[in-house]
């Protein structure tokens, strides 16, 4: 009983322990990344008024007037007549500006401005306007639409709200629209139609994720065209065309998909604008074309994170109000991409909606007089005073202010310095707009000074700054609540650590009661175990330096090579030294103990013993420098697959050549990597001593896992201009299916094939009587053994099989790097189970899956999230399946070492099992199930906690939200896939122990 006493306790701890470290984690989750808070209601005729410190509530009286009278009311009390009353918004998704308008005052490249002629002849002729648009991280695509209809910047977790959107409830131009009476149409992504439900006269949907499709995701729009032209029940009308994001996640910027794609889209303008041009032929009506897109992508053709090439997105505005003689298309327009909301709401005569931070593009404007001009930026500083005051309670401006402001506003200054500086910069513009008013009504003119100017740049003074104050403004954090969660997520670390500091005493003491002269491993500290410590030290302490956190995948490169460089010189300096110990063997051949004599061995475990002759210790030690030799190749190889990171992206690498040599070479390496993955796991699998017709089942069904992966590469024709083929996709369904249903009856059989379970109960018995013998208790372990090892193989192998299904086809190779790694590791500790301790072992199995994550091309920016293949086997989309996959893939290395972990507890030295002491079985289960297990978790939860500490003190850093806050979600996602992993094995714990 006192076992099954000691194994519950443990298994109640460490769920304690993970469930505090999750409550902690979750509280300081909801301290540091809050809702934004947001202006509730819809702007209105108060909107036109200068604020007030008492705003007069008029929102019943607008709610009853009629669209007609609506917009009448707005078109008299703004002042400025719209300057059209038609608007066709063109989303082209992904597409960056530098296609378009080049980049750093040079013309995009030959083969852009090929692919896009009419809209290059339209810049070069002036008659459209095109910005730089910068878009805000995260770069996905809900937050980045919310952005361009609401000017409102969104909280960095909308990058998860993107895979399930809401509707969104916040003033916005849609709905102002909507409001006077539009007729709304929408044709493309359906998330327009998720965030507005019920505003839409005419829609037609398509899935933005499955992004395999880079054909008909367009048709669908483009096949409208003609019949929203010839109609006249609309107003404003959106076409968000997906095929090039989806060509950019499948093939990159360079895809030969590109060229095309772009010419498709431009041939898209030409048929909307000559259409427009028609239309304008009757001066009463005027349409705007707007050509948009939501963010750029990278160079591997993926978005999210916060670099120039995902932020660079296009703003391109096509109209007779934008004719401008003098233009230079390929000068630096910057712009944000907040500041479409407030243009395009004065340009329609509606509302600016409450919580944009947005700022009016004057150029559009330059059609109107001097007085509305001036007065559609008074409107702007009114709607941004407004929100100013919202965030600064107490916030009064009016009257001019002697406060000096040569320098430019800071984001981190003091809550009363900020008041003064914004309400300098307003007073000045009201004074500078009343004086050049007062100067239109008399008769004194100076040549001197330009009053319209003059007012035009105070105004605009006010606006940058006030828009860059509220966009940067980091969003008050409860300190109080994220200290609590950081004392709770340490209790968690110290409660983790105390049970695994409690598991190796007991292990070790266990041990020496069966062999009293095993090495004491609180005397002596190798310099293997010494560099662990070292590397976590080391990595907590580059968790704190941004550039460090940027470019993680050198770190985890160098540490781990590095620790196995140290196992390289370990394993030569045993080779070189004359063996002067007797080295002894169980007659199984299982476990090695050194430092015995046969005589204490018989004794102290009651297990047969043979001498080693030295031949055969010179065998292990070669079998040792072998697989730490080819671990160490692997790694080198990994390291320089990718070019990972932000800063040394384009630096040439062994995936980029592999590119340039054509997809011929790529399926090559595919389907060499699978048959070696194949040739590795079969070779595991018959190393077991009991070959049943089980075994002979699972390995039949690995077979069959592999020649469908082998269909799928040949059939799956990834570069080529055609909907997926519907064949790819059941194949890929069938290997599921095969594939999950081998892993679970592998884990559910394994113990009756190999009668642990019966075995078991006939143990606990016999062991209480003191009626065990040795010949029982050996075949009892094996059984364990032997199971462990079976699941582990099957795990392992098919894993990897799920792999190279759904990575990039690139990453073949580092799939099989990586399981070789694992493997000879494996086999480097079994060589000699006493060479190294377990928590060193374990360790690096660990480090060498974290180093193999980077090198499948993996950074700790969002941007190199593989969407792509979160869609192979799914036929229509699913939040839940490609969310899964999409976690397979981009934690597929840290998973695979923590698989691994069911195939290395079977190596374990065991032999101090004695049938004399029952709380012995409980150590047996401490040492090959719960170390392996807890370890990981420790690790992680020592990362988790110090970098939760860092976002604390870097709240207020520059890179709190590009750099840190992705990171954050990259360590809190691998710590909760190992949790997932982990606690299965552990919760066997209990039933083991009885």
């Amino acid at each position: 009983m006192s076992s099954s006493l000691t194994c519950t306790r443990l298994t109640i701890w460490a769920f304690a322990a993970v469930l505090l470290q999750i409550a902690g984690l979750s509280l300081f989750l909801i301290g540091f990344f809050p809702v934004k808070p947001t202006l509730p209601g819809f702007s209105g005729p108060e909107s036109y008024r200068m604020p007030t410190s008492d705003p007069v509530s008029d929102a019943e009286e607008v709610e009853e007037l009629p669209p007609d009278r609506l917009r009448s009311l707005y078109r008299e009390v703004s002042k400025i007549p719209p300057v059209y009353d038609r608007l066709i918004l063109m989303v082209i998704d992904g597409l960056p500006a530098e296609f378009v308008l080049g980049r750093g005052n040079k013309p995009p490249t030959k083969n852009m401005m090929e692919a896009m002629p009419y809209t290059h002849s339209l810049l070069s002729s002036g008659k459209a306007a095109a910005y730089h648009a910068k878009a805000a991280p995260p770069t996905v695509t809900m937050p980045r639409l919310k952005a361009m209809v609401s000017g409102a910047i969104g909280g960095f977790l909308d990058v998860a709200f993107n895979f399930n959107t809401q509707a969104m409830l916040e003033d916005n131009l849609l709905e102002q629209f909507y409001r006077i009476g539009w007729k709304l149409v929408i044709h493309g992504d359906e998330t327009w139609i998720k965030l507005f439900p019920r505003l839409f006269h005419r829609q037609d949907g398509v899935s933005s994720f499955y992004v395999k499709d880079t054909v008909e995701v367009d048709f669908n729009v483009s096949r409208h065209l003609e019949a929203e032209f010839a109609s006249t029940d609309w107003n404003f009308l959106i076409l968000h065309y997906l095929g090039l994001d989806h060509v950019g996640h499948i093939g990159g910027r360079q895809s030969i998909l590109m060229a095309p794609k772009l010419k498709e889209m431009d041939d898209v303008i030409k048929r909307i604008h000559m259409n427009s041009i028609l239309d304008q032929e009757n001066s009463d009506s005027h349409t705007l074309l707007v050509v948009v897109s939501d963010h750029g992508m990278t160079d591997g053709g993926n978005h999210g994170g916060s670099s120039y090439e995902e932020t660079d997105s296009l703003a391109l505005f096509i109209g007779h109000g934008v004719e401008e003689s003098n233009y230079s298309p390929y000068d630096h327009n910057e712009a944000f991409q907040v500041d479409i909301a407030p243009t395009l709401a004065l340009l329609f005569g509606v509302p600016i909606p409450k919580n944009n931070i947005g700022v009016l593009l004057t150029k559009l404007f330059d059609s109107l007089t001097d007085d509305q001009r001036l007065r559609s930026l008074e409107l702007n500083s009114w709607q941004l005073l407004r929100l100013l005051k919202a965030h600064l309670p107490g916030l009064h401006c009016g009257e001019s202010s002697c406060y000096s402001c040569e320098k430019g506003l800071e984001t981190n200054v003091p809550t009363s310095e900020a008041k003064q500086r914004l309400c300098y910069l307003f007073s000045k513009a009201i004074s500078a707009h009343n004086s050049w008013q007062f100067r239109q009504h008399s008769d004194f003119i100076s040549a001197d000074i330009n009053y319209f100017q003059v007012a035009a740049e105070s105004y605009n003074d006010f606006l940058r700054n006030a828009s860059e104050w509220l966009s940067h403004r980091a969003t008050d954090k409860p300190v109080n609540v994220l200290m609590s969660a950081i004392i709770m997520m340490l209790v968690s670390s110290v409660l983790l650590m105390g049970i695994v500091f409690c598991l190796f005493r007991r292990v070790h003491f266990a041990q020496v009661g069966c062999c009293s002269q095993l090495e004491d491993p609180y005397k002596i500290l190798h310099l293997d175990e010494v560099f662990v410590f070292i590397v976590i030290f080391l990595h907590v302490l580059s968790l704190g330096a941004s550039s460090l956190v940027e470019e993680e995948q050198y770190t985890w490169h160098f540490l781990t090579s590095t620790l196995y460089l140290i196992f390289l010189s370990r394993t030569i300096e045993s080779l070189l030294k004359r063996p002067n110990s007797v080295t002894l063997q169980n007659k199984d051949d299982k476990t090695v103990l050194p430092h015995s004599s046969p005589t204490d061995a018989r004794n102290n475990s009651g297990h047969k013993f043979t001498k080693f002759r030295p031949s055969k210790i010179n065998n292990h030690g070669t079998c040792r420098l072998f697989s730490v030799v080819v671990v160490l190749i692997c790694g080198r190889l990994l390291r320089g697959w990718h070019q990972g990171g932000v800063n040394w992206i384009y630096l040439p690498d062994i995936s980029k050549l592999l590119v340039h040599a054509g997809t011929s070479t790529i399926k090559v390496c595919q389907i060499l990597s699978l048959f070696a993955i194949i040739i590795l796991g079969s070779h595991a699998i018959f190393k077991l001593k009991s070959t049943t017709n089980f075994v002979y089942g699972v390995w039949s069904s690995l077979l069959l896992s592999a020649f469908l992966v082998m269909l799928h590469t040949m059939e799956n024709h990834i570069y080529d201009l055609e909907p997926m083929n519907l064949s790819t996709t059941s194949i890929a369904q069938v290997f599921y299916v095969v594939a999950s249903t081998s892993a679970v009856l592998t884990f559910l059989a394994s113990p009756w094939i190999f009668p642990v379970y019966s075995m078991e109960k006939q143990m606990v018995y016999q062991v209480r009587s003191n009626s065990c013998s040795t010949k029982q208790r050996d075949s009892f372990l094996l059984s364990i053994r032997e199971t462990t090892y079976l699941i582990g193989t099957t795990y392992t192998a098919f894993w990897c099989l799920l792999q190279l299904l759904i990575q990039q086809p690139i990453n073949a190779i580092p799939i099989l790097l990586i399981y070789l790694q694992i493997l000879f590791s494996i086999i480097y500790f079994s060589a000699d189970r006493s060479f190294h301790r377990q928590w060193v072992e374990v360790a690096a199995i660990y480090f060498l899956g974290l180093a193999g994550h980077f090198g499948l091309g993996n950074t700790n920016s969002l941007a190199t999230i593989d969407v792509a293949g979160a869609f192979i086997g799914i036929s229509s989309h699913s939040a839940v399946l490609s969310g899964i996959l999409m976690f397979v893939i981009t934690y597929a290395s840290p998973s695979l070492s923590y698989l691994s972990m069911v195939m290395y507890i079977d190596m374990k030295d065991i032999t101090f099992i004695s049938s004399t002491h029952e709380y012995e079985w409980s150590i047996f289960l401490e040492k090959m199930i719960a170390l392996p297990c807890l370890l990981p978790l420790l690790f992680n939860s020592l990362v988790l906690t110090s970098f939760t500490i860092i976002l604390l003190l870097m709240r207020n850093h520059l890179f709190v939200w590009s750099v840190f806050s992705p990171n954050s979600l990259n360590v809190y996602h691998c710590c909760g896939c190992l949790c997932l992993l982990c606690f299965p094995g552990k919760a066997g714990d209990k039933y083991h122990a009885h």
